[in-house]
């Protein structure tokens, strides 16, 4: 396991003695010359000490070699996650989201999304399809094995479809065409309605001057009075 101190060991019956020498096969066909003691030791042994290692044992007679594969397990590293497509994610459309961890042995993906208890998804991938605007928000993959587990958010956000931009578009439009209509339209009510009480109290004037001897009275009256005062004036 990673972290762990390794010791490989090397022995050769020879006579007179061999002398040894360890070597790493790196892939192709590159060789790295290691140690020429009898043991090797890996004192904190990583992901990338895996290989194949080798040793010779040889005399002024011989040569002779042996090998061995060393296979280094670990916990899940960080994992990297990816949204497909990229750019703008628009309601409607299907959205995969897909998590990757170097591990060994392999990791199994769990998906969990923000203030929700249980899982979402399992798997490495994790698709929506017909996403809308409750799909958005942070996302968290889990890569979990043997050894240990470890995990990666992703936020996604989730833009307005076209048929709710289209639906937005007609709600504006309404609002800056109708409003003003509705205003003009009560304007035009309320004026009309004051004009008609106008002319509703200038008919009952008329009305009650005819009906009114009394006040045909008080009419005459005073305009004989202010023809005297004309009269006095001159």
């Amino acid at each position: 396991m990673e972290g762990s101190s390794v010791t490989l060991t090397c022995s050769s019956d020879a006579n007179p003695a061999a002398n040894y020498t360890w070597y790493k096969s790196s892939g192709d066909e590159q060789v790295q010359r290691l140690s020429e003691e009898t043991q090797f030791v890996l004192s904190s042994i990583q992901s990338s000490d895996s290989g194949e290692y080798y040793c010779t044992a040889e005399n002024e007679l011989g040569r002779s070699s042996a090998n061995i594969f060393i296979t280094v397990t670990y916990a899940p590293k960080p994992p990297s996650v990816s949204v497909s497509p990229s750019g703008e994610i628009m309601e409607g459309s299907s959205v995969t989201l897909t998590c990757s961890s170097d591990a060994n042995p392999a990791a199994n993906y769990t998906w969990y999304k923000e203030d929700e208890d249980s899982p979402t998804a399992s798997g490495q991938n994790f698709t929506i399809t017909n996403i809308t605007a409750e799909h958005g928000g942070k996302y968290q993959c889990e890569a979990q094995n043997t050894h240990g587990r470890s995990n990666t958010t992703l936020h996604l956000t989730v833009g307005a479809g076209k048929s709710v931009m289209i639906m937005n578009i007609i709600r504006l439009t309404l609002v800056v065409v109708l409003v003003p209509v509705l205003v003009w339209t009560l304007w035009t009510r309320m004026k009309k309605t004051l004009s008609l009480k106008s002319e509703v109290n200038e008919a009952v004037e008329m009305i009650e001057s005819h009906n009114c001897p009394e006040y045909e009275n008080v009419a005459a009256a005073a305009q004989t009075e202010d023809t005297e005062e004309q009269e006095d004036l001159v």
